[in-house]
């Protein structure tokens, strides 16, 4: 074991606040990153957990957030002719006016609605399922108690974050569009942050009037023989589109979704942010912690120059140091972050934590204990050996 690993586990106690700067640093910039790519994940979910391979959309769009990406109804046959694929459905959202039941009185004006909180109007949007068994559009996390629950008429499902907005719970009956709808399922794990979202199958949508009908559909959901193939398949299918249309693989979906995120010039600027402050805050304590420590133990170090350590090895010494407190920053970052992912679950909220982000965080929280480490080596020059005869 190194003497600055030594050093470091003897004394822990003198070295604790910089790790928990650094720790609290790192947590500050994976919770926001994590809650915002959590949001773009949310709004994702149904197509990111069904059984599609491909992604089929318009050749223009970049990922399935920002702009139109449906592509022309012609273009299923033509997907179609691929002999690897076996399924292909559009993925089609829609939206309209919900309101729960609860104590609707439609006599009642604005004012006496307004006195006696009842239910209020609220838009929403509706996703589809296919709820024929093993289709394409089914998420790969709902059971098939709820599938078979939707497979009824005018049945809807929703997100157990959206119940209180919406004023509904499971069971209840609800207007949406001005026709009667009943709430057969509760969604865990697809919350919207911006618009809450139901869940019903094709035919129910179609009876409600708002079936997918029209010389456009939603991207196409594709799913294949052989999943092995996914890449190569998606290949091919865009040569046979000839720029008509462009086919992703769920994986490069999932990252181009995840990119547009950053995209947005405010949230840039906030997590932009959020980096900078926790350089300033990691820095500073981080750089204050590990110089009161090496003036604290400034009589050890005195004496190995006086046994003949040079300057340099003691310099070293300290880098080293500054490396192994950032090492455990990192690790104690994760771990509250870990935490507070489990808490963000457990109130329905996601975080998206994805590997390269926890590198990349890490990488920086060790550059910065380093960066203060070196800040700090300026207090080795007090370690004179005449000092020890004092």
């Amino acid at each position: 074991m190194s003497l600055a690993l030594a050093t470091l586990i003897y004394e822990w106690r003198r070295y604790m606040a910089a790790v928990m700067a650094l720790a609290l640093s790192g947590l500050l910039v994976l919770a926001m990153t994590g809650v915002f790519m959590g949001i773009g994940q949310s709004f994702t979910a149904q197509t990111a957990r069904s059984n599609a391979d491909i992604i089929v959309m318009r050749p223009g769009a970049t990922n399935m957030m920002s702009g139109p990406s449906g592509v022309a109804r012609r273009f299923i046959p033509l997907v179609y002719n691929h002999p690897d694929v076996v399924e292909v459905q559009s993925f089609f959202t829609t939206g309209g006016t919900f309101q729960s039941v609860k104590d609707y009185n439609p006599t009642m004006s604005a004012a006496e609605r307004a006195r006696h909180k009842a239910p209020q109007q609220k838009f929403v949007m509706a996703g589809i399922i296919d709820t024929r068994p093993g289709s394409v559009t089914i998420p790969v996390d709902y059971s098939q108690e709820l599938v078979e629950a939707l497979r009824q008429p005018y049945t809807i499902a929703i997100d157990e974050t959206s119940l209180g907005t919406l004023g509904v719970q499971l069971g209840d009956k609800a207007l949406y569009n001005g026709q009667t709808v009943t709430v057969v399922g509760v969604l865990r794990g697809y919350p919207n942050m911006m618009q809450p979202m139901i869940v019903m199958s094709r035919d129910s949508l179609r009876m409600l009037g708002q079936g997918d009908s029209g010389a456009r559909t939603g991207p196409l959901m594709v799913k294949l023989r052989d999943p092995a193939r996914t890449a190569a398949v998606a290949a091919e299918l865009n040569r046979m589109g000839k720029g008509r249309w462009k086919a992703w693989t769920r994986s490069e979906l999932a990252e181009a979704n995840a990119g547009a995120m950053f995209e947005e010039g405010i949230l840039v600027i906030i997590i932009g942010g959020c980096v900078v402050l926790g350089i300033i805050i990691g820095v500073a304590i981080t750089w204050q912690t590990l110089r009161g420590a090496i003036m604290a133990n400034i009589k050890e170090f005195a004496s190995l120059r006086a046994l003949g350590v040079s300057m340099g090895s003691l310099r070293r010494i300290v880098v080293e140091l500054s490396f192994w407190v950032g090492v455990i920053g990192v690790v104690a970052a994760i771990g509250l972050t870990w935490l507070v992912k489990l808490f963000a679950a457990a109130n329905a909220v996601v975080i998206g934590l994805p590997i390269g982000l926890l590198l990349i965080v890490g990488a920086g929280l060790i550059l910065i204990a380093v960066v203060s480490g070196f800040l700090s080596l300026g207090i080795l020059k007090n370690s004179q050996p005449a000092d020890l005869l004092r």
